[in-house]
């Protein structure tokens, strides 16, 4: 959510992020929308100042005896009574209509995001290892997990229908074990505290992160819930409508779940594989900050999750992505790529971005300075660390031997019970 006053005194600022973000200016009827919201709530106030001071009057004229006069003012009191609610009504009327404009305009990207339309503008930061070179023809990922008898989408696809699949045997316990690695890393290495959170969410949570109004297609819902698309949901609300003192910040907090995304837009993108999912399992990263450490921790969640591709021992890139590649709610993020032998290309991994105060905004999620009085807003942070399905399609591709056995990476031999090799069972 954005800043009225800010809209206010940096109008043309405003409208830049927003022509950065592919869209025509805004300022100028958020500007009237406030100006309109702003006046009915005077005009009701001026009202309840007459009605106040009128209200005295006839207490007078009925102390005085005089019954014209406590009649015609009783009169004119409940006249201003009905403008009042008049008033009050438009000015209902103004805040949800502002409200309902800023709530759908995403936030602004930082000055030094480079600009773009797509993914085409995005910007190589770095990269860590170099692609395989095979002296055989590499299998992708579905032929490695069918041969390996772990892998099926078929059945899948009978329950639930397209974009499901079903692990078991090896596989199964590969992507349990990718999961607990993970979280071993974030808890014990880099200081995330570990959190179960729920799955299913209000309405609330997700117009807090940005999900809600204005991406409701791409959720599922279950009665008044949703699923969650994402740990970042839960674990971001966990900071929602309090004032926190600044002794507890930077605040990181990380969770293994499953996610859940109607994937809607996507027909016909990676319809093959397990790189689209309806459901698939992911450790999410989420740090809440004081507005002038957000930046310094973004740059340390993603080394967090470049450490954990380090380990797998995955070839990566990272990307800075462009004013038009990134999400809704981001000031700024960061894409770590892994190279996928098979398509030849590197595809994402893992999402890193700072959102700034914009959903601390939505969230009404602020903190308090030690011997100051007025709160500010938080920063927010999230970031995949990393998507398990996809680190499985990473390792699989990478990793793979000639005769389709999978070779587990050392740092992930301990969570497989000290297995070296996948074979089919």
């Amino acid at each position: 959510m954005h800043d009225i006053r800010f809209i206010r005194e940096n109008p043309d600022a405003f409208d830049a992020a927003m022509a950065a973000r592919g869209l025509e200016p805004q300022a100028a009827r958020l500007i009237e929308l406030d100006r309109e919201r702003r006046e009915a709530t005077s005009a009701r106030q001026e009202l309840e100042t007459e009605r106040n001071t009128k209200s005295k009057l006839i207490g007078q004229a009925k102390a005085k005896g005089d019954e014209d006069e406590f009649n015609r003012l009783r009169t004119e009191v409940d006249t201003l009574k009905a403008r009042m609610e008049e008033a009050d009504e438009a000015a209902r009327k103004g805040d949800e209509l502002l409200n309902q404009h800023l709530a759908a305009l995403p936030n602004m990207p930082l000055e030094d995001v480079p600009a773009g339309k797509d993914e085409e503008s995005n910007e190589e930061v770095r990269g860590w290892g170099d692609p395989r070179d095979f002296s055989f023809e590499p299998k992708d990922h579905v032929a490695l997990g069918e041969g390996l008898n772990g892998l099926d989408f078929e059945k899948a696809a009978a329950m639930s229908g397209a974009r499901f699949a079903i692990l078991s045997g090896g596989l199964a316990r590969l992507e349990r074990a990718l999961a607990a690695f993970m979280l071993d890393i974030h808890t014990q290495e880099h200081g995330y505290l570990e959190v179960s959170p729920p799955y299913l969410v209000r309405d609330e949570a997700l117009f807090g992160t940005g999900q809600l109004p204005k991406f409701s297609e791409d959720l599922f819902k279950a009665d008044d819930r949703w699923l969650i698309p994402t740990a970042e949901v839960p674990l971001t609300n966990m900071v929602r409508d309090a004032v926190h003192g600044e002794a507890g910040f930077p605040m990181r907090l990380t969770a293994h779940t499953p996610c859940f995304r109607s994937e809607a837009g996507s027909a016909g993108r990676d319809t093959r594989g397990l790189i689209r999912m309806h459901q698939f399992d992911k450790v999410e990263m989420v740090s809440i900050a004081k507005p002038e450490d957000s930046e310094e921790e973004l740059e340390r969640m993603t080394a967090c999750a470049e450490e954990i591709l380090r380990r797998l021992e995955l070839p990566y890139r990272v990307m800075l992505l462009c004013t038009g590649d990134m999400g809704f709610a981001a000031c700024r993020t960061y894409d770590l790529e892994i190279w996928v032998p098979t398509q030849q290309t590197y595809r994402e991994i893992s999402s890193c971005s700072n959102c700034g105060d914009f959903q601390a905004r939505r969230m009404n999620a602020r903190f308090k300075r030690e011997g100051e009085k007025k709160p500010e807003f938080l920063h927010t942070l999230n970031g995949s660390g990393v998507a398990v399905g996809r680190a499985m399609v990473g390792i699989l591709e990478n990793h793979q031997n000639e005769d389709g056995s999978i070779a587990i990476p050392q740092a992930l031999r301990p969570y497989m019970g000290g297995l070296e090799v996948l074979s089919a069972s």
